[in-house]
């Protein structure tokens, strides 16, 4: 198995209406999240839970349509492989209660990586890009809720050892499984 070290380099580019079709490919490889199209968090619960994953991805082709930011994809030799979802954090919904969010707090919800490219880092390419894109975008904070690698659930939403490894840490927790952890974008001042 290959490590971090030597993985392939992907080129990370974010979903877009001109990228559609790379996203609406990426999602149809076996194994992807096409049930959910991961609308879990954005659509209001009730919207959610009466979709197909056919009525899932109108949504989120809706949402890609009106230029909302919803993530990036991770390309190997020009073909969409990876998938991280990244977006400002009020554009979800139901992803965990808080008093009031911190300004410029983006999250990160789902990683994806298509099965024969899995176990070569890609996905630590994929969160150290998603920092680099929230960054560039304006987010002070870039929080993730990740999960034990035991966890039943959620291990779509990345593992904490991930985050750990990124410089992230650990704020609470959101539930019984996840544990929400951040990592502000900018070095504080000395």
């Amino acid at each position: 198995m290959a490590t971090a070290r030597t993985a392939p380099k992907l080129q990370v580019k974010p979903v877009t209406a001109a990228r559609w079709d790379d996203f609406d490919q990426l999602f149809g490889a076996r194994g992807s999240p096409k049930y959910c199209w991961c609308m879990a968090w954005r659509a209001d619960q009730k919207d959610a839970r009466s979709q197909t994953g056919t009525g899932r991805k109108a949504l989120m082709k809706e949402l890609v349509q009106g230029g909302t930011p919803v993530g990036l994809l991770g390309y190997l030799d020009g073909e969409p492989v990876a998938w991280c979802s990244l977006a400002p954090f009020d554009t979800f919904r139901g992803l965990r209660k808080v008093a009031e969010p911190p300004e410029k707090l983006w999250s990160v919800t789902c990683f994806f990586v298509r099965r024969e490219h899995r176990g070569q880092g890609l996905t630590q390419q994929l969160l150290a890009a998603a920092v680099r894109h929230a960054r560039k975008h304006g987010a002070k904070i870039v929080e993730g809720t990740p999960v034990q690698p035991t966890s039943p659930s959620y291990r779509h939403m990345g593992f904490v050892q991930l985050f750990k490894d990124a410089g992230f840490s650990e704020v609470g927790r959101a539930g019984t499984r996840r544990h929400v952890m951040q990592l502000p974008t900018r070095k504080k001042a000395a």
